[in-house]
């Protein structure tokens, strides 16, 4: 399937183009590639605060907070929380969740005078929806309650100690 095939269809929330990403190990720069896009459509659809070397930290950070959300969901799902048929890694995860960053592309309507003040809410609960099923598909879970929970706390544990600067908070971890 072509990028644009899987784009389709991570859109749709289709389970079986999530597990074709997470199958293809050749998917990782395609996937760094969305959430770069997806960084710049933020960028614009935000107003462009900061210019230039802001949007260029906020890829930055994006790439990296991708990557930490992913460990994070490795040691919930796969660690913490597995299913009896969970096999995964960190590379499928960040392949999937990279993927699943999606309908941040939509983030650029936030320009918009007026439909702006909506485009944030919905592309979040579009991008609730595409990390859990695409969670779930990298985890093999049956149950998708199970995946919304890890994305949750995931990103609930990420927000926590990148806003509040706890580095400590990591040291649980590993």
């Amino acid at each position: 399937m072509t990028v644009t095939g899987r784009v389709f269809g991570v859109l749709r929330l289709s389970p079986e183009v999530f597990e074709e990403i997470e199958a293809d190990h050749k998917a990782n720069g395609q996937a760094l590639a969305i959430v770069v896009i997806g960084t710049l459509a933020a960028g614009l659809g935000g107003g462009q605060y900061g210019g230039p070397a802001r949007m260029l930290l906020e890829m930055i950070g994006a790439v990296v907070g991708l990557i930490t959300w992913a460990a994070l969901t490795y040691v919930l799902g796969v660690r913490l929380m597995p299913e009896p048929q969970t096999r995964s890694n960190v590379g499928e995860l960040l392949r999937v969740m990279g993927y699943a960053t999606t309908p941040g592309f939509f983030s650029a309507f936030g320009a918009i005078p007026i439909a702006g003040r909506v485009v944030p809410y919905v592309v979040s609960l579009w991008l609730l929806g595409t990390f859990t099923i695409g969670v779930r598909q990298a985890l093999d879970y049956r149950s998708t309650f199970r995946a919304l929970v890890v994305v949750v706390v995931g990103w609930l544990f990420w927000v926590w100690t990148r806003d509040f600067g706890i580095p400590w908070a990591w040291s649980l971890l590993f």
